[in-house]
């Protein structure tokens, strides 16, 4: 759950359309500069593989972002937020039986 909540934010974050339309936009222009060295049909393949290629590697990327993925830090922080909440509630009956036992002694006293 939490790779997936964090691939999420990875790919909603948009980091990988902006690589991919700068190598999709560098390309055009690399073409359009050296028009004279290519045809139209090389220029649209080669604007196409290497979106293409720029694609595949920020799914190599983002598998790679994923699988180096730490989930130390998230279990310790998943374990200290337990255990605070199972002291808290065993300080909270602890107080209610204290409240109860001095209400009984002061019963007791009168």
């Amino acid at each position: 759950m939490i790779i997936e909540r964090f691939s999420q934010t990875v790919i909603n974050s948009g980091i990988f359309r902006l690589y991919i339309a700068t190598g999709f936009f560098a390309t055009l222009i690399f073409f359009v500069v050296n028009a004279e060295l290519f045809t139209p049909f090389e220029m649209i393949l080669g604007t196409i593989l290497i979106t293409i290629i720029l694609k595949g590697m920020s799914n190599i990327m983002l598998s790679l972002i994923i699988s180096l993925f730490s989930l130390d830090n998230k279990r310790s922080e998943f374990d200290f937020k337990y255990n605070e909440e199972k002291i808290q509630v065993m300080l909270n009956e602890l107080s209610v039986k204290e409240v109860i036992d001095v209400n009984k002694n002061l019963k007791k006293a009168n």
